[in-house]
This record gives structure tokens, C-alpha cells and sequence, in this order.
């Protein structure tokens, strides 16, 4: 395995994010063979770790990711030196510090001073008060890295899970939802399982919209008229997509566990199900960007704070999530280039 730089960005430093960064990089089996800068506060580390009485640990204070120390866990001050940590508040000074940690990791993505990037959770009231006018991560990236084609997925060992329709209100859904959209999202899944997780063929499931997918038109016809076709297309396109499938059944039934990836409508009825099923280790990465960007699945998650309660299974598994992928990446273009070549 290649020896990545692995930049973590502190998130709501009022949530649990540093509970789980500092219980996460506590463990030597996550560090060991990765560089690890976290974007953020040495105020507010301190602040925590002395709240859940860490012990044996403490961050190496760097200035830029290129003085970063592979032994260590490094952090570089992105922030307010009067910054004040509120536990459990949801406060526009913490918005404004997950925001300036963001700008600074993008910062270092782009001059590839870090590999990936693994973002611990924010607030999106307070951190939109700040001046991020962006519904959440997905949008972040995706819009400083240029990729309007992206898909938020969802998963862990069991599934994983995608949707059409992100972040926007449930009134909105239907007319979002478009042939052209869901064809997008099915060549991104398509091309992200091929190049991110070495998946040589992926199958596709695809969800309807309404319930019981519609029954033919009795319950809508979004089924037919967008969904089918859209499905038809991207099968014309060598995507073995296939559906639409009834949510409630598909998931109750089991028969999830025969795709590779499943594409669902809306939030909600794609992720209720999937946290439901897997949630302590599940993780989200946004796929169809240049760069490898993963989170843990869970919110700030005020009403831990300080009770040193929180899991940090999440936060483990999105770093390795995204070393596995950005590895998985590099594979993948070394493959592409010597077929080229031969």
C-alpha cells in the first residue's frame, strides 16, 4: 500500500468531530501507514481531549501539510485564535471554523500536498450563516472541483447506496427527477465502481419513485414515463442497470444484497433503510469527483458531546475508505495506461 496524506477536516468543533478524529487517530492501526493533517483548532482539540480525558494523545502543530510528520497526528491552525468551543450549541463562530478547515483543505487537494480528504460533520444552519451557500459537502466539492456530474453515496460492507435527488426539499422531487439526471447518476455509479472499487462489471439496481414503483400507472407515472427509459438508455450504454424496483420490498426482501450499487430516487427513501441496516460503520464519499472525498454517516450529534459516548467506528472507516479508494484510483489508471501502451 502506497503511504497517503490523509487530510481530515475538524467540522462543528461544538459536535462530536473531534471526539472521533482524536479516538480514531489514538488507534496505531489507522495511523500506520498514513500521514494524517487535520484541518482545524488546536484550541478546540485541546478543549476536547480534555473533556473526554484522552490520554497518551496529543496533535504535532504544523504550519503547512508539507512539514507534516508521518509519525504523528498533525494539525494545522485554520482558525480564530479566540475561537470559543460551546458544547452542544449550534453557534455561527463554529460555522465560520468548519468553513475556514474546508477552504484550506481544498486548498492543499489542489496543490496535492494531501492525497484525500475525510470530513467530520457540520452544521448547516450555522456553517450556511458563515457564507457557505452550499446544502452540504456533496455540493462543496463537487462545485470547487468542477463536477456537476457527482453522486452522494452511502455504504459499508452490506450496501451501497446512491440517489438522484440529494439535499433538495421533498416537494421539489418529482420534477427534479429527470431521464437525463438518472442516466447521469448511472454512468458516475458505473464508472466510480469500476475505477474506485475495482468492481469489473457492476450491477445496478434502480428504485422507483412511487410506491409499489407506481403499479403500471395506478400510482404514478414517473415509472414509466422517466424512470424505464432512462434505465433503457443507460443499458444501450453497456450499464447493467436494472428495475425500477419497489423500495419497501426491495430492501425488506433482502434483495439488495444482489447488486453491486443501488441508485434511489430521494434521500430519504434510500438512506432511512440503509442506516437502519448499517450506521456505526457506514460512510459517505462523493463519488465522480478528481479527488477522493469520504465522511463518517453520522450528523454533529450535539446531545453527545462531552460524554465521551461517541463511536468513532465511522470516522475509522472513512479513512480507510478513502486510502482503499485512492488507492483503488491510482490501480486503475496504471492498468488503463499500460493497456495503452501494449
Amino acid at each position: 500500500m502506497r503511504h497517503i496524506r490523509v487530510g481530515i477536516t475538524h467540522g462543528d468543533i461544538n459536535g462530536i468531530g473531534y471526539e472521533v478524529i482524536m479516538k480514531a487517530l489514538n488507534d496505531n492501526r489507522v495511523t500506520e501507514k498514513i500521514t494524517v493533517i487535520v484541518y482545524g483548532s488546536p484550541k478546540a482539540a485541546a478543549f476536547h481531549r480534555k473533556v473526554i480525558d484522552l490520554q497518551n494523545f496529543s496533535f504535532n502543530l504544523i504550519q503547512t501539510a508539507q512539514e507534516a510528520n508521518p509519525k504523528r497526528s498533525n494539525i494545522i491552525d485554520c482558525c480564530d485564535p479566540e475561537l470559543k468551543v460551546e458544547p452542544g450549541i449550534s453557534t455561527i463562530d463554529a460555522g465560520k471554523a468548519a468553513f475556514q478547515a474546508l477552504k484550506a483543505a481544498v486548498a492543499d487537494l489542489r496543490n496535492n500536498t494531501i492525497d484525500v480528504v475525510v470530513t467530520a460533520p457540520i452544521n448547516k444552519k450555522n456553517i450556511n450563516e458563515a457564507g457557505f451557500e452550499f446544502p452540504g459537502h456533496t455540493e462543496f466539492f463537487a462545485s470547487q472541483f468542477n463536477s456537476p456530474n457527482h453522486v452522494m453515496l452511502l455504504m459499508n460492507d452490506v450496501m451501497k447506496v446512491g440517489v438522484v435527488a440529494g439535499h433538495i426539499p421533498v416537494s421539489q422531487i418529482s420534477s427534479f427527477i429527470t431521464k437525463e439526471k438518472i442516466v447521469q447518476k448511472l454512468e458516475v455509479l458505473n464508472s466510480s465502481m469500476i475505477s474506485d472499487f475495482g468492481i469489473r462489471k457492476p450491477r445496478i439496481a434502480v428504485l422507483g419513485l412511487n410506491p409499489h414503483a407506481g403499479d403500471e400507472g395506478l400510482l404514478g407515472n414517473e415509472e414509466q414515463t422517466v424512470i424505464i427509459p432512462a434505465i433503457q438508455e443507460a443499458r444501450n450504454k453497456g450499464i447493467m442497470a436494472l428495475g425500477p424496483y419497489a423500495a419497501d420490498g426491495f430492501f425488506g426482501s433482502g434483495e439488495f444484497s444482489k447488486f453491486d450499487v443501488i441508485l434511489g430516487m430521494y434521500h430519504d427513501q434510500a438512506l432511512a433503510p440503509f442506516k437502519a441496516l448499517a450506521f456505526d460503520n457506514a460512510v459517505n464519499v462523493t463519488l465522480g469527483l478528481p479527488i477522493v472525498r469520504v465522511s463518517p454517516a453520522h450528523g454533529t450529534a450535539y446531545s453527545l458531546v462531552g460524554q465521551n459516548q461517541a463511536s468513532e467506528l465511522s470516522m475509522i472507516q472513512a479513512i480507510f475508505t478513502a486510502c482503499d479508494i485512492y488507492e483503488s484510483r491510482v490501480n486503475y489508471r496504471e492498468l488503463v495506461a499500460n493497456k495503452l501502451t501494449q
